[in-house]
């Protein structure tokens, strides 16, 4: 089967066409007929060799695709089932992936729509739901709006009828307002932590002094979770607040929650790049989401 894969560390020109083994699976996993992937930040590190790892290395997580093979103990998925599912080494035109952390695809999303979920979607519902437990009403900022976990932030939030505000550049107000903010703080020119006051939950991907300021939006028993580091747990206690640190772990619950959502359009995905599945289009997909600033998720066209 075509792979993308690298055999050294380094700039996107390591990404490369090459030809493996079709993988094979056990008996509690699925294999996928990938149709599409999406890219995250943690493939660009990955490919710098920020995060190690054995070369050579086939990158990717989020899947979407048609189920060409169950397990023998695979009972709820069958051949033939469109699917998404987080998984591993996915720039390939077959994955396999647990059964437990793949969910059947609504039938009013495409693949390259499935395909940006998966992780995304899970850390932000992680994050506000289940860390940050979120409750109907509640007031709620959100930083890097326009980002692929932020952009499905907001819409979790707004189903949650919460009040949102959320940081992004100046260009994003309009993309940030069309998914329901409430009130819309351009980071470069307005500084959120002098505007904002008695908020109940921040969600926090960003880290550094964007999480020292967000302290200080917060009431007491307020909520900061953060994707990126450990808040100061001293300082937390002072205000009377909560910190969270967590890294997202899948799974097809979660998963199939957002499936519901998305079925009845409580959320839509946010696909603002779609690239074919060429060696040269992933390397610019890899140098697009190194800039940071990229609005939702880009995804990979496979089949």
């Amino acid at each position: 089967m075509k792979a993308i894969a690298i055999e050294a560390f380094g700039s996107a020109e390591q990404l490369k066409e090459v030809e493996m083994a079709k993988p094979s699976i056990k008996e509690h996993q699925v294999l996928i007929e990938v149709h599409a992937f999406s890219i995250n930040a943690i493939d660009w590190k990955r490919r710098s060799g920020k995060m190690g790892g054995k070369l050579p290395l086939v990158l990717g997580g989020d899947v979407a695709g048609i189920i060409s093979e169950v397990g023998a103990k695979v009972t709820d998925l069958k051949p033939g089932d469109r699917v998404f599912a987080n998984a591993a080494r996915t720039y390939a035109e077959f994955t396999k992936a647990r059964a437990e952390v793949t969910a059947k695809i609504p039938d009013n999303l495409s693949f390259e729509e499935a395909a940006s979920i998966p992780l995304t979607g899970q850390t932000a519902w992680e994050a506000l739901v289940e860390q940050g437990q979120l409750q109907a009403g509640e007031k709620v900022l959100i930083h890097a709006g326009a980002g692929g976990v932020g952009s499905l932030a907001i819409q979790i939030s707004k189903h949650f009828n919460a009040y949102v505000a959320a940081t992004a550049s100046e260009k994003n107000q309009e993309f940030l307002t069309s998914l329901g903010v409430d009130r819309f703080i351009d980071y470069r020119n307005e500084d959120f932590e002098h505007v904002l006051t008695d908020f109940d939950l921040v969600l926090d991907p960003i880290g550094g002094k964007t999480q020292e300021k967000s302290f200080s939006v917060l009431k007491k028993g307020g909520r900061l979770i953060s994707l990126v580091q450990e808040p100061d747990q001293e300082k937390a206690a002072s205000l009377g607040i909560t910190g969270t640190y967590f890294s997202m772990a899948p799974t097809g619950e979660r998963l199939q929650k957002l499936a519901q959502l998305l079925a009845y359009e409580a959320i839509k995905p946010i696909v603002t790049q779609t690239y074919t599945f060429t060696q040269e289009d992933l390397r610019k997909a890899h140098e697009q989401i190194e800039t940071g600033h990229t609005r939702g998720k880009i995804v990979i066209k496979v089949n």
